[in-house]
């Protein structure tokens, strides 16, 4: 069974565009760094998708976290299209006696198997993970 979805993007001038899912959530892109580009929207996406995981899974393994950042870093064609040529992702969970087995396993599931941005990504881009755990 496939989950569809629907989006409208309409052209606001200049290189602008408001983006609105059929659901009604929204977002303004823009070419002219007037705003996030498109580029940086599926950057941000990788991350957050990734991170959905990352906090689902150790939820579930019961630790004790208080947050959970992604801080991401890209590299692009030089030529056009300028495609993504690799992506790093670095998960920073912080909590209480937070293990690290647990950790990795939560980024090791959503980079393999759980994350839809990063695996639609994984056949053209080079993507790399780590993690670190703080008190």
């Amino acid at each position: 069974m496939s989950d569809n979805m629907q989006a409208t993007v309409s052209w606001t001038g200049d290189l602008g565009f408001d983006c609105t899912m059929g659901t009604g959530e929204s977002l303004h892109l823009d070419g002219n760094k007037q705003a996030l580009s498109p580029m940086q929207a599926v950057l941000m996406a990788v991350g957050a998708c990734s991170s959905v995981d990352v906090v689902e899974i150790m939820k579930k393994s019961r630790q004790d976290f208080t947050d959970c950042r992604c801080e991401l870093t890209a590299e692009r064609a030089t030529d056009a299209p300028r495609v993504f040529t690799k992506i790093h992702a670095h998960y920073i969970v912080t909590g209480n006696n937070i293990n690290e087995k647990h950790l990795a396993r939560a980024v090791q599931l959503s980079t393999e198997k759980y994350c839809s941005v990063m695996l639609m990504l994984d056949k053209t881009v080079d993507i790399t993970t780590s993690y670190a755990a703080e008190a």
